[in-house]
């Protein structure tokens, strides 16, 4: 779901552009701590080089992230929604563009109702990882899927050959504020798995692998791949995560002071491992600092280790994969191989509009009665503990 500004020209290995995109007038919105005694990792005893760190390179964290192949997108969502209405909604009006990183919350391409009404996808995938504490998302497609998750919660959707769907973020709590604090990540699809049939699938909180090391001082989350004896939970079965020796990897970290933790290493320094420090003041990478609101490159073969040195907690995420190395052609939310594709991909919206809409409204909600829920070919499901 989410850019700050609209793409104006298909992106490829060289730069190109396509009058005859730019001048349709289709315009499709660019994309958009559990209390429990968590198991723990032991530390082991290695020696860490310096020279792990590749670049370190400075984040607007309102912006996109920078990414690696396989990865096209991140975004951190950081709102402070205040109480909503009896309808839900915030208390001012969005302008359809609202991105301002200087404001406490964004209402992005919603009116009332913060989020991303109905859009296009096609060519690849999109992981939207909630934090525990994060407010709820509603979900709608034109496979008539459904659902509102938060809380921890993670959904994965393959976009494959093609999906409409919104993102919107109604303000349940009429009482207290609606903080909302997730990413969402966009996963390419190899040429042979673009046009698959869409597939979504929902990680409930309660399911996801969590664990603790360093006497309780780190908390790991595994959104994708494997940690030790560790793994994830299994993601939609066309993505390119779903074959363990493309060694995708999301991992979550929250390091207290003092907290010391080794990451494990990929098979070969040509898996490409990312880290973005969204919280905190900042980590130690094998003795090179890396601060708040700053991403490192890492050599994902070499032994790491990450220390909070500071006095206040800090948290980072780590994206890995092997690159699918090969041509990405991309305008706003379709991400092909070719210009032909995208220009196609174009052809095929306007003919099929990818199955229709089939909700009463481009920006949909449920009621604010209603928990968190998952509805995927008419079977309603929920997670393991209903009550909020």
């Amino acid at each position: 779901a989410t850019t700050a500004t609209a793409t104006t020209a298909i992106t490829t290995t060289t730069t190109t552009t396509t009058p005859s995109l730019l001048s349709s007038p289709l315009r499709p919105f660019p994309h958009l701590s559990p209390s429990t005694q968590l198991p723990v990792r032991a530390m082991s005893t290695t020696v860490f080089a310096k020279d792990t760190v590749k670049s370190i390179e400075k984040l607007a964290l309102t912006a996109p992230f920078p990414t690696p192949d396989p990865f096209l997108f991140c975004v951190y969502h950081k709102d402070k929604y205040p109480a909503g209405d009896a309808q839900m909604q915030a208390p001012r009006l969005g302008n359809g563009q609202d991105f301002n990183p200087n404001a406490d919350y964004r209402m992005y391409h919603g009116k009332r109702i913060p989020g991303f009404p109905s859009h296009p996808h096609r060519g690849f995938e999109t992981i939207t990882a909630t934090l525990p504490g994060s407010g709820c998302i509603d979900h709608c497609d034109s496979l008539g899927n459904a659902g509102r998750y938060g809380h921890g919660d993670l959904q994965w959707m393959t976009a494959g050959k093609g999906v409409m769907h919104s993102e919107m973020f109604p303000l349940i709590n009429g009482d207290k504020p609606n903080p909302f604090r997730f990413f969402q990540i966009w996963l390419n699809l190899p040429k042979k798995s673009k046009m698959v049939d869409p597939a979504f699938v929902m990680h409930w909180s309660e399911d996801i692998p969590r664990f603790s090391a360093d006497e309780g001082k780190v908390n790991v989350t595994l959104y994708a791949g494997k940690i030790d004896d560790k793994t994830a939970l299994a993601p939609t079965p066309a993505s390119w995560a779903s074959d363990p020796a493309n060694e995708v990897n999301v991992w979550f970290i929250n390091l207290k002071p003092g907290g010391t933790y080794s990451l494990p290493l990929s098979s070969s320094d040509a898996v490409e491992r990312y880290m973005y420090v969204v919280e905190g003041s900042g980590v130690s990478v094998n003795e090179q600092q890396v601060k708040y609101r700053h991403m490192a490159k890492l050599k994902s073969a070499r032994a790491t280790q990450l220390k909070n040195l500071s006095e206040v907690e800090t948290d980072v995420l780590i994206l890995q994969g092997k690159p699918i190395a090969e041509p990405v052609a991309q305008y706003g939310p379709f991400v092909m191989n070719t210009r032909d594709e995208i220009q196609q991909a174009f052809a095929d919206f306007q003919v099929t509009r990818f199955g229709g809409w089939p909700w009463d409204s481009d920006a949909q909600t449920f009621p604010q009665t209603k928990g968190r829920f998952a509805l995927q070919n008419k079977v309603e499901t929920f997670p393991p503990n209903k009550e909020e």
